[in-house]
């Protein structure tokens, strides 16, 4: 037998590595699996950060493209430098992945290189070498969800890995799913020069939104480009030297058709990442989608085995699964940590971005609770009007007879920003009025949270 530890995380990612960190700062000897070259997880290396990273450098082209002569600022000619965008992304990459191997050595957490299989509970293989341990936490993350018929190659048929990489704009990129990944993604492309057209099978597109921001979301994009085929499935995928032909039908019946396109993106959702640890063998219960049963304190069946993030249920969110991450090294060592689930933000960041957290309007309404709504737009924001990104509103649903913040929903410049005054709101229980009575400087983005507050009570100020 190896060296043992007090904790072994398996995976590196958002939830693996603040669980690493965490568990050594509370005095713990802990050593993180991971199989990459590079620490991180999916987030820091093919997704969150270098998606980030490639909206930010497509809204500069756009805006120097489009947007900066209203200003008065006149650039000429502008010209795309794809290999030096990239190369910048791959910078951004590199310098928060060795931010985490810089932490992991501040806070001496062993980096156990290669990929680990849990034996049985207390001991954990990686690479060809057995530790012992006295907890096991699973933080494996999540993979692209394969559709029947669409073979991935991350070449002419790629997930966000592939998406990430491309070395030219192609002529036409079809995204298949109209969640937040395909997206962000379509709106990078598109920003830079790419037909986008949107697959989704539903008859809408980021469902689980609130239905209102969503149509909103939905005829902004249309505005800017991107178009939308809803209520169609994709029944099979042809690749040629050419490109790509997709076969699609209409969900409620109707004939086949084909769409032509350069680039496929395959986004039509993740799931939990559990292949090869040995979970089976271990005795590891999996519930109905593949995820690692918990019961609510991270624990699984087996004692001294634990999960967290993309592996069990709740959104698949970096930030959710840091919290869980946390919140299982302080339960650890004693403590008695809380996640409020109810108060986890999602945002979306194309341009405008979306965000929200808490309840939609339409769980308000299943569940039977009765809700007061508070609305503002953005054309009524002077800060937006002096930004030229007036597009989109702020959304405050409150308890009608406690007024306690139930939800908020946001499209707008800067919503992902936004959105943490409602987090910290709900999280001490705030009221709506307790919103509005707080003082917000002017001119910020930030009034039009204000507003919708005080419109939850009827007396919005400026509209």
């Amino acid at each position: 037998m190896a060296d043992s530890f007090d904790v072994i995380v398996i995976g590196a990612g958002p939830g693996g590595y603040v669980c690493a960190i965490r568990a050594a700062q509370l005095g713990m000897k802990v050593a993180c699996v991971e199989k990459r070259a590079t620490l991180g997880g999916t987030c820091l290396n093919v997704g969150c950060i270098p998606s980030k990273a490639l909206l930010q450098s497509s809204e500069h082209f756009e805006e120097a493209t489009h947007k900066l002569a209203e200003h008065g600022v006149n650039v000429g000619q502008v010209s795309l430098d794809l290999a030096k965008m990239q190369a910048r992304k791959g910078e951004v990459v590199g310098a928060n992945v060795k931010g985490v191997e810089f932490l992991f050595k501040k806070n001496k957490v062993t980096w156990l290189k290669g990929a680990g299989r849990i034996v049985s509970a207390g001991q954990v293989e990686v690479a060809g070498t057995t530790y012992a341990t006295k907890h096991i936490v699973i933080a494996t993350g999540s993979e692209s969800t394969p559709l029947p018929g669409v073979t991935v190659d991350e070449k002419r048929i790629v997930t966000s890995t592939g998406a990430l990489e491309l070395d030219s704009v192609p002529g036409h990129l079809v995204v298949i799913g109209g969640g937040v990944i395909g997206l962000e993604l379509g709106s990078v492309w598109r920003r830079l020069g790419a037909q986008v057209t949107v697959v989704e099978f539903l008859d809408r597109i980021v469902p689980g939104m609130d239905s209102e921001i969503g149509k909103a979301f939905e005829r902004t994009l249309s505005k800017q480009g991107i178009k939308f085929k809803l209520k169609t499935k994709v029944t099979g995928a042809s690749v040629t030297d050419a490109g790509v032909t997709l076969t699609t039908e209409p969900v409620g019946g109707g004939a086949a058709e084909t769409l032509a396109a350069d680039v496929v993106l395959l986004a039509i959702g993740r799931r939990p990442h559990v292949e090869g640890l040995g979970l089976a063998e271990a005795g590891v219960a999996l519930d109905e989608r593949g995820r690692v049963k918990t019961d609510g304190h991270f624990a699984t069946n087996v004692p001294g085995i634990w999960a967290i993030g993309d592996v069990i249920v709740g959104p698949m969110l970096a930030h959710k699964a840091e919290d869980e991450g946390v919140a299982l090294a302080e339960q650890l060592a004693g403590q008695k940590p809380h996640i409020n689930y109810d108060a986890i933000p999602g945002v979306i960041y194309t341009w405008p971005e979306v965000a929200n957290i808490g309840k939609t309007e339409e769980e308000l309404k299943a569940a039977g609770v009765a809700y007061k709504v508070g609305k503002f737009p953005f054309t009524a924001n002077g800060r937006a009007r002096a930004m030229a990104s007036v597009d989109g509103f702020v959304k405050i649903l409150a308890d009608k007879e406690t007024d306690r913040v139930l939800g908020a929903h946001i499209l707008g410049p800067d919503a992902g920003t936004l959105i943490a005054e409602i987090a910290v709101a709900m999280e001490f229980g705030a009221s709506s009025e307790d919103v509005a009575r707080t003082c917000h400087a002017h001119p910020t983005l930030s009034e039009a949270v204000k507003e919708a507050a005080l419109a939850v009570d009827g007396r919005a100020l400026h509209i």
